[in-house]
């Protein structure tokens, strides 16, 4: 008994060996850096007290009577947080030209690309083609669409349709000092421009015009206005030549006068503006 006792207090603790954590490829971890991590929220979750929330630990203190009391809400990860990053991935890849028009890629190899399963690479791929920037092609993968002048015209008939009635409007009922929120917003556009990064400024780009659009307060009209843009942008790079840095610096620029605008008030100009620059 005495020796089983000894040999209980020297025998050593068995510990598990440390979990050895995947390392994501370079679209992955450039993706990581722009958004949430792959795997989960990112967010640490707060402290407990074994296992029992703090009402409770302080109720089990006290001496209380605790078991009728609902248990402690899981925390849920986000599902979808790797597909947003390979969604991000392949929108780059497309805007840089990486994924070609008419190409076919299938899910798993690119998945094996981006060191991940199928799954979020497939997700994110009918994500792409319910904005028109791929097919579906039956049992082999996803084709990169064609885009030609009429896709682009058509789009940006759409566009203008959408954003200069609500553009005029907010220049009717926004006090001036409203247009310097977006300011920097527009700064980053002509930041972007300047780098002559075609990505950068398309999403600068986006970036201004949802904020812009948001002050109606109508968000179908957000959405619906930015999946539009988004397929123009991509449109315009398949159906006409690769803007050049003095292109971009231009439509930069139409952000900040169509802000001067907006500030005087004057309608005119912010219809031309507007319209000019889809």
């Amino acid at each position: 008994m005495e020796q089983s006792r000894a040999e209980s207090r020297t025998a050593p603790a068995v510990v598990p060996p440390p979990a050895v954590p995947s390392v994501p490829p370079a679209a992955v971890r450039a993706a990581v850096r722009a958004g949430a991590p792959a795997g989960g929220s990112g967010a640490p979750s707060a402290p407990r007290t074994r296992g029992r929330t703090p009402r409770r630990a302080e109720a089990a203190a006290r001496g209380e009577h605790t078991h009728s009391e609902p248990p402690a809400p899981k925390v849920v990860p986000q599902r979808h947080s790797v597909r947003d990053q390979i969604l991000e991935a392949l929108r780059a890849a497309l805007l840089s030209g990486e994924l070609a028009p008419g190409e076919v890629y299938s899910a798993p190899a690119l998945a094996e690309r981006f060191g991940v399963s199928p799954t979020p690479v497939r997700e994110a791929m009918q994500l792409l083609a319910s904005e028109g920037a791929v097919e579906t092609v039956p049992n082999r993968g996803f084709r990169v669409a064609r885009h030609s002048p009429r896709d682009l015209a058509e789009l940006t008939e759409v566009r203008s349709l959408l954003e200069v009635p609500a553009v005029l409007a907010l220049a009717r009922s926004q006090p001036a000092e409203q247009w310097d929120q977006l300011r920097p917003l527009a700064d980053d556009t002509w930041q972007a421009a300047a780098c002559g990064d075609h990505s950068a400024y398309a999403e600068t780009d986006r970036a201004f015009h949802r904020a812009l659009l948001e002050l109606t307060g109508n968000r179908q009209l957000v959405a619906v206005a930015e999946d539009v843009q988004r397929r123009a942008h991509l449109s315009a790079l398949r159906a006409t030549p690769a803007p050049r840095t003095t292109d971009l610096l231009a439509e930069a620029a139409d952000h900040l006068a169509l802000l001067d605008a907006l500030t005087d008030q004057d309608l005119p100009a912010v219809e031309r503006l507007v319209r000019g620059h889809f």
